[in-house]
């Protein structure tokens, strides 16, 4: 390869690698070589022996199992990337390598989830449930087009099974207004995710906690951007209870799942706790 052909690609790889968060197309890899879309493909191609599309997927990949390694989500990871979510990741993790990334971080995957729909006090939800617990539960305003989406995004490549009946038993479980045992839940996440959601579960029904206050439980008092990202990233809405969670100030903020849906989950939680005071 002649030095003025390599000094295009150099320039090429440079680019990649400074944006590959942003996955740049063939046009835009071969502008910053200098080259037309074909003279690059074919000079990358013979320079590398893989096609520019596919060298942009292997970089993409190294990112995605860097931050893995360092305990970084499969969801967090795949943002972190520029992918869409996490069952690209996995498309890439399955044709690059053979395969999932759950296996490459050895996260325990289920065999299989059942999910469906289920009605609640606070409009119709999506449940996806494991051998092992509650994995998935988010409030749709179109449940019948977002269920398996919305299952398959957090868990990709595991089989989904649509199973109404026991999805409806398990809802009527879960929004019981009677004192009846919840269901068990599946978390997955980073460790500090999940330290999170597990300080979460400890705030009780119709108190409330700040940021900084959750953060000083889980051990991070100065760490409240980060708390509110985990928090953020919960999707077992409802069970495990990041609607309790307030700003310092004592203001609603924001709510995944809409603020006036935070709002009537407060106020439903905190009429249950005046009744039982008052009984």
């Amino acid at each position: 390869m002649r030095i003025q052909e390599y000094q295009r690609i150099e320039r090429a790889i440079d680019y990649i690698a400074g944006n590959r968060i942003d996955q740049p197309d063939l046009a835009e890899m071969a502008k910053a070589a200098g080259m037309s879309p074909s003279h690059f493909s074919r000079v990358f191609k013979r320079w590398s022996g893989l096609s520019p599309k596919q060298f942009l997927q292997v970089t993409t990949l190294l990112d995605a199992k860097e931050r893995l390694s360092s305990s970084d989500s499969i969801l967090g990871a795949s943002h972190a990337v520029g992918l869409s979510g996490p069952s690209r990741l996995h498309d890439l993790f399955v044709t690059i390598d053979g395969l999932t990334p759950g296996e490459f971080t050895r996260e325990p995957m289920p065999g299989r989830i059942r999910f469906g729909t289920a009605s609640s006090p606070f409009g119709s939800c999506v449940i996806g449930a494991t051998e092992r617990g509650v994995c998935y539960l988010s409030f749709e305003d179109d449940p019948p087009g977002a269920a398996r989406n919305g299952v398959e995004k957090i868990w990709p490549g595991v089989e989904l099974r649509q199973d109404p009946e026991y999805i409806g038993e398990l809802g009527r479980r879960i929004f019981a207004t009677q004192d009846h045992k919840k269901p068990g839940l599946h978390l997955r996440g980073t460790n500090f995710q999940v330290k999170v959601w597990q300080a979460l579960l400890a705030v009780p029904e119709g108190q409330t906690v700040s940021y900084s206050e959750l953060g000083r439980r889980v051990g991070k008092s100065h760490a409240a951007r980060a708390v509110g990202q985990a928090v953020g990233r919960n999707t077992i809405a409802w069970l495990i209870p990041c609607h309790r969670v307030l700003r310092a100030s004592g203001a609603l903020g924001g709510y995944r799942w809409g603020a006036s849906r935070k709002r009537a989950m407060l106020a439903w939680e905190e009429a249950r706790a005046t009744l039982t005071a008052s009984n």
